[in-house]
């Protein structure tokens, strides 16, 4: 396989990321490449962001990934988040059998993989191992510098408010997959 691309994507929370993602996805599809991953857009209840679901994009599966943290102690936490660890470790499934593929989504990688050890762990050694011909990896960024560090050669991309995501998402899949 030639040498893989990386589009790093970030931004402030609510910025748009998982939306940019959502984008790319269907303009790959559109044009007939395999797109594998997850994605994990927020659930709201009104205006509020009360979770984070997370979706197989190579079977359309999904689960519920995390809450707002409240009295109950989950194995997996963060300050603001109580994740399922059943949910944790099926996505950790479907990112073992994501690869080989055209397009590896992986929305997010946060302070569990980079600082805990915890997360999608089976997704930074997929990374690492390049059997992708792109991938577009979300991560925050404060988190961005570690990550460039791990993969010198990936490209940033910062989603703010107010972006033309749609031309930003066909841009980006131009950059990925031009020879």
């Amino acid at each position: 396989m030639p040498e893989s691309k990386m589009l790093i994507v970030t931004g402030e929370i609510g910025s748009g990321k998982s939306t940019f993602c959502e984008l790319v996805i269907d303009q790959a599809r559109q044009t007939g490449l395999r797109v594998t991953g997850l994605l994990s857009p927020a659930v709201f209840e009104g205006q509020e962001k009360t979770g984070i679901r997370v979706v197989d994009l190579g079977r359309g599966a999904s689960r519920r990934l995390a809450w707002l943290r409240s009295g109950q102690v989950r194995a997996v936490e963060t300050k603001r988040w109580s994740f399922d660890p059943a949910a944790v470790a099926w996505g950790n499934r479907v990112l073992s059998r994501a690869v080989p593929t055209d397009l590896l989504v992986i929305d997010e990688l946060g302070p569990l993989e980079f600082e805990r050890g915890e997360g999608w762990m089976n997704g930074l050694r997929i990374l690492d191992e390049g059997e992708y011909r792109a991938a577009l990896v979300v991560i925050r960024p404060s988190l961005v510098s570690e990550a460039q560090s791990r993969w010198p050669g990936a490209e940033v991309l910062s989603v703010v408010p107010g972006d033309d995501l749609q031309n930003k998402a066909r841009r980006a899949l131009e950059r990925l997959f031009s020879d």
